[in-house]
């Protein structure tokens, strides 16, 4: 069930002269991790920390309407700058009154900027300073995604958090490029800020690069600090880098960016993930790992997922967890789910309602631990289910023992 939304929590405080579109509060902060709880409050809806986004790309969540996020309790979800900006427009997104209306969305929303599409669709810019020139894959015509440019859609779009363009290389860059990025990130921020228009309503977050240099990242957590803004995001990390490598990058962010911001770690979605990182200290997280698994016929429970297109669910009577109350679960069998992943594409629609559900019941069980200063044990019982045989992966161990919890 979704629940109403307090008469005063659309209501934005005054600092400084402005109105400001984002509070912070931390609620809890774990005694012995960095883990914390916390409440963002934004124009359109609060959001409870640590929290999961869903990632509806072009203001949709694929096999989900907007209302059946409500429903979930999901509070805030992502869409992206580079594909709204291309499709519907912002002229469009304009008119319509930006794309909380567009989309009959009621609660919060997150854009990205457009610079992760430098990496996903590399063969297809073009990076100087002035920004990065595309080729459209829909119609193959040249785009000029400018920081000016980009703030310029996000304005339009309307979302509560907009996020600075930044210079994206993939994480194993080594050499100059990292560097050259890492600046250039910073250059582009101060253009992002400067070009931004509605200051009182949309927040732009920062984001930390530097791939795997330690003292690159350290730079930029440092640098982007400096600047007056409501939050922070840590990029270019969750791309084929080692494990071990990413949770220290994680680590070194959050020792180094404000504890009275948010902290968002972009594309990070798996359960694990999630758990060590909110250990490390981070409050939001995006990915479109749950929506993208269900339309393979996946689904996600405590112990990693059920492919559900193999035959040894043929028979099974069961839901696919016995402790999820979604509608899919509450309604279907896995053998009727099987049935439908093999034959139907309705199953794209009852598995993501499952799985995002999951993730927001994964989510809402870490906040209930940190807030009864539970949290270790919680991680100790979570990684037990995930595995059994307590054979666990060296980067989890060592990731967890950085925040003083021993696996046993």
């Amino acid at each position: 069930m979704a629940h109403a939304l307090p008469r005063n929590i659309q209501k934005t405080t005054k600092m400084s002269g402005m109105l400001k579109p984002l509070t912070f509060e931390v609620i809890t902060e774990c005694k012995t991790t960095k883990a914390r709880t916390g409440k963002m409050v934004l124009v359109h809806h609060h959001v409870d920390t640590p929290v999961f986004m869903p990632v509806g790309t072009q203001g949709t969540l694929k096999g989900l309407l907007p209302q059946q996020l409500e429903d979930l309790n999901c509070q805030i979800m992502l869409s992206n700058t580079y594909h709204l900006g291309t499709r519907p427009g912002p002229e469009i997104l304009k008119k319509a009154g930006g794309l909380h209306k567009f989309m009959n969305w009621k609660r919060a929303l997150l854009t990205d900027s457009g610079g992760f599409q430098m990496v996903s669709l590399l063969k297809l810019a073009e990076i100087t300073e002035e920004g990065v020139k595309f080729s459209s894959p829909y119609d193959g015509s040249e785009c000029m995604l400018t920081p000016e440019h980009s703030i310029e859609i996000q304005n339009a779009i309307g979302a509560d958090i907009i996020m600075q363009l930044d210079d994206v290389v993939a994480s194993t860059t080594t050499g100059p490029r990292v560097e050259e990025a890492m600046h250039r990130t910073t250059r582009w921020l101060d253009r992002c800020l400067s070009a931004h228009q509605r200051p009182t309503e949309q927040s732009v977050f920062p984001i930390v690069q530097g791939a795997l240099d330690s003292n690159l990242r350290s730079q930029s957590a440092q640098k982007q600090s400096q600047r007056e803004v409501n939050g922070f995001a840590v990029g270019g990390l969750s791309g084929g880098e080692s494990k071990d490598n990413f949770w220290k990058m994680v680590h070194l962010s959050t020792d180094i960016l404000p504890k009275d911001k948010p902290r968002y770690l972009m594309g990070v979605g798996f359960a694990v993930d999630l758990v060590v990182c909110t250990a490390l200290g981070i409050d939001m997280y995006d990915c479109v790992f749950p929506s993208r698994t269900a339309r393979f016929g996946c689904a996600l429970v405590r112990s990693g997922q059920l492919p559900l297109r193999q035959r040894i669910y043929k028979y099974d009577k069961r839901p696919i967890d016995d402790n999820c109350n979604c509608t899919t679960c509450s309604t279907y069998t896995r053998a009727y789910l099987h049935h439908l992943v093999t034959m139907e594409t309705v199953a794209c629609h009852s598995l993501t309602v499952h799985n995002i559900a999951f993730q927001m019941r994964l989510m809402g069980d870490i906040r209930e631990s940190i807030n009864n200063q539970k949290f270790p044990e919680f991680i100790r019982e979570f990684m037990l289910n995930v595995y059994p045989d307590k054979n666990y992966p060296e980067w989890i161990v060592s990731s967890l023992r950085a925040v003083n919890v021993e696996l046993s």
